[in-house]
């Protein structure tokens, strides 16, 4: 795409164009405009002042065009002047792009004066034509009288400016997209062949329906980038410095090949907060100029981010004091501590680098693991000016290509950069020879797994055994590979001849994150009070398998699940409020019974939890587990009142955790909620200090860190508190009742 645009709209406003046929919602205005606010959002996403925007009226109430003598120009009216366009632009077309109260209005005369404005506005100083992309596009739907005893002319002005010509019709005729209107009036079929006769005479110039160009809009346009450079030296073999009689070195360039598509980032701003009378006008005008990005959306300010960094300090005010970016120190985690390097020290992990691209080996190609890629790929090509340069690497190309080998290099971009580890393959093509490398893995960036394998089992005496309760028997495998096979894809798809195809093309499917994040900013920008549109199918389609695939696959599915024993799992029963499923042992013996003779149900304080634990999973009454939780609660408080500094605290905290779970396992969140208001009334009044003093409210703030605060009703629908109540409860101003009976 040229780095310098030029493109008029021209938008037929004819009274009939309000008019609303086969059976659209919107007028035939509305639906042709679909294309031209698409084309200029994707103009402004851009962002590229080069790239300018006119806008033409067509059959408008009144006629302003940049010509002296407005004579058989009637009814053309510039809506937007050849330029950039910003939002405010946008919003301006917005009001003025309604239907007129006339169909006076001749299309090839607005043609003529879109052609006038391309011209003046790339025409150079020196009175040149510039290097443009120069395009006009005539939005209508053929109501109007046209005269057409300048066609020729105009042809041939248009072929002499380089200029592409798109004729959008609504309810045109195009046989090849399979559309036909019926019943069309004279007029607009005599029109429609205008037009199509103009088309033909241009060297560029296309005419379609506008139910083809709607169509098309939903198919997202990839971003070509420009390319540029990434590296420009010396593509060594060897130490030419060192052995310039045994090296080579060929001088090339280095160029991105691919780029990851990613969404746009979102910004945050803040309603402008507006100037009282007591502010100067000085200070409103300073803020207005510092926030340039906002110039189209003034009610609105960017957000500015403030860094402060404070260390603790019991001198200082508050216990924490300011310091300066300066004065800080970098620090490395090296398990739980910070490991200070200085700057003198830490140049030393530093690599002094130069500049380079070295090959280092060579490997097969069949040795190469696709999976070792790590990023985006580069292309490497010889110095263009260079004919030594060209024949060097050509030749070196075609060896990689004939021994079926790839080349292992050493890049480092500039000095002091980072090298990277990049694979050179050859590609060979008839106007390019080229070397595409990819980035390798370093030694510490490849894990190694082992896992055990999947056709046969290792017991710990080292017997192999292929038949196991754990490996798929034949009927599975079989079962399986039948059922892989009719999901096949490759070749699922039609061509234009009917013929199998393959379904899932590489150069069909988009990214739905980039592409709906873009469609919505988009959708926002044109139409800001309506709902986003929903997704286009082209987005959606790869989300699913295709629902003909998977009904002719049915029943090689149904015997999959037949051979694999795939049984449905029952939901998780709701309302087992006591009763618990328990884990059936192998020898049918209940484990628990025999060693729960005579135990006594009482909770210790050195084992707190798994007597817990043991006493809730055997319960049997809410009584019971009142009786628990009162004796946790008195373990716990033990353990608060008892605590040394923090010491205590994370046992305490650990126990009050598992209570909570319990509870909420068995659904009795009220005596949870009961139990933690009191902890926290004891903690408020001082009732756990202890004899060696100590103010516990320390505990209370670990607890809300670890949010062991009530049960709310979200939590479990059993609970009555609500999810501000819970958030409440953390106050440490609230004066509770006991849970003391």
């Amino acid at each position: 795409m040229a780095d310098k645009q030029a493109t008029v709209y021209i938008v037929d406003q004819g009274q009939s164009t309000r008019e609303i046929h086969n059976g659209r919602t919107e007028s035939d205005l509305q639906y042709g405009m679909r294309y031209v606010w698409e084309k200029i959002a994707l103009t402004m996403a851009a962002n590229r002042v080069t790239w300018g925007v006119g806008v033409l009226g067509l059959r408008n109430d009144e006629t302003n065009i940049p010509l002296d003598d407005p004579e058989g120009y009637e009814n053309i009216t510039v809506l937007k002047v050849l330029g950039p366009i910003e939002m405010s632009h946008l919003s301006d077309l917005k009001r003025d792009i309604t239907p007129s109260s006339t169909d006076a209005g001749d299309a090839l005369s607005a043609i003529i004066v879109a052609v006038r404005m391309i011209e003046t506005f790339t025409t150079l100083k020196s009175g040149k034509p510039g290097k443009y992309t120069r395009k006009i596009v005539l939005v209508t739907n053929g109501q109007g009288v046209m005269d057409d005893s300048d066609l020729d002319a105009a042809a041939e002005k248009i072929n002499e400016f380089g200029i592409e010509l798109l004729i959008i019709g609504v309810d045109f005729d195009d046989p090849d997209f399979g559309f036909k209107e019926e019943d069309k009036p004279a007029q607009k079929r005599r029109n429609e062949a205008i037009f199509k006769s103009l088309t033909e005479k241009c060297n560029n110039a296309t005419f379609a329906t506008a139910a083809e160009v709607v169509q098309d809009l939903s198919i997202p346009k990839p971003k070509i980038s420009k390319p540029y450079t990434t590296y420009i030296g010396k593509l060594s073999l060897g130490d030419f410095e060192k052995y310039p009689e045994t090296a080579l070195y060929i001088d090339v360039k280095r160029y991105f090949r691919t780029k990851a598509a990613k969404p746009p980032s979102a910004s945050s701003f803040v309603t402008r907060s507006t100037p009282t009378d007591g502010e100067s006008s000085v200070q409103s005008s300073n803020t207005v100029q510092g926030d340039t990005e906002m110039q189209d959306a003034p009610d609105l300010s960017l957000v500015k981010s403030a860094v402060t960094y404070k260390v603790n300090d019991v001198s200082a005010p508050g216990g924490r004091r300011d310091v300066e970016r300066d004065d800080l120190a970098k620090g490395y985690a090296y398990g739980r501590t910070a490991v200070h390097i200085s700057e003198s020290d830490e140049n030393v992990t530093k690599l002094e680098t130069l500049e380079s691209f070295t090959i280092i080996g060579f490997i097969p190609s069949d040795k190469y693991e696709p999976y070792l890629n790590m990023g985006e790929s580069c292309i490497t090509v010889a110095q263009s000016v260079n004919d030594k340069a060209k024949l060097a690497l050509s030749s070196f190309i075609h060896a990689l290509y004939e021994m079926e080998s790839y080349a292992v290099a050493r890049i480092v971009l500039k000095d002091g950069k980072d090298p990277l580890i990049v694979l050179l393959a050859p590609s060979i093509e008839p106007d390019l020879e080229a070397l595409i490398d990819v980035p390798l893995p370093f030694a510490e960036d490849v894990r190694v797994y082992r896992f055990p394998p999947l056709d046969r089992v290792i017991t710990t005496s080292g017997v192999t055994v292929t038949k196991h309760r754990n490996l798929p028997s034949d009927d599975l495998e079989k079962a399986t590979s039948d059922y892989v096979d009719t999901m096949d894809l490759s070749t699922f798809g039609k061509d234009d001849d009917g013929q199998p195809t393959e379904y899932m093309k590489i150069d069909e499917t988009y990214s739905p994150v980039v592409h709906r994040i873009n469609q919505a900013i988009r959708n926002r920008a044109v139409y800001p009070t309506e709902p986003v549109d929903p997704p286009p199918d082209i987005l959606m389609k790869w989300s699913n398998p295709p629902p003909e695939l998977v009904k002719s696959s049915a029943s090689k599915l149904e015997k999959l699940v037949e051979a694999a024993s795939v049984k449905r799992v029952p939901p998780k029963k709701k309302g087992s409020r006591f009763k618990r499923d328990p884990i059936k042992p192998l020898s049918g013996l209940d484990v628990d019974s025999l060693l729960d003779r005579g135990r006594a149900q009482k909770i210790s304080k050195e084992n707190s939890i798994p007597d817990l634990k043991q006493i809730l999973a055997n319960t049997t009454s809410d009584s019971s587990i009142h009786d628990a939780a009162k004796q946790m609660s008195r373990i716990i408080c033990d353990l608060v009142k008892d605590a040394t500094g923090e010491t205590g605290y994370d046992r305490a905290a650990e126990n009050i955790k598992v209570l909570r779970e319990e509870l909420i396992s068995l659904e009795t969140p009220e005596i949870y909620n009961d139990f933690i208001r009191d902890l926290k009334h004891k903690i408020l009044t001082g009732n756990l200090d202890g004899d060696r003093g100590g103010n516990r409210r320390e505990f209370f703030l670990q607890l809300r860190n670890l949010g062991l605060g009530l049960i709310d009703h979200q939590t479990v629908e059993q609970s009555e508190v609500s999810a501000e109540e819970a958030a409440a409860f953390y106050s440490l101003k609230t004066d509770l009742p006991t849970w003391s009976k």
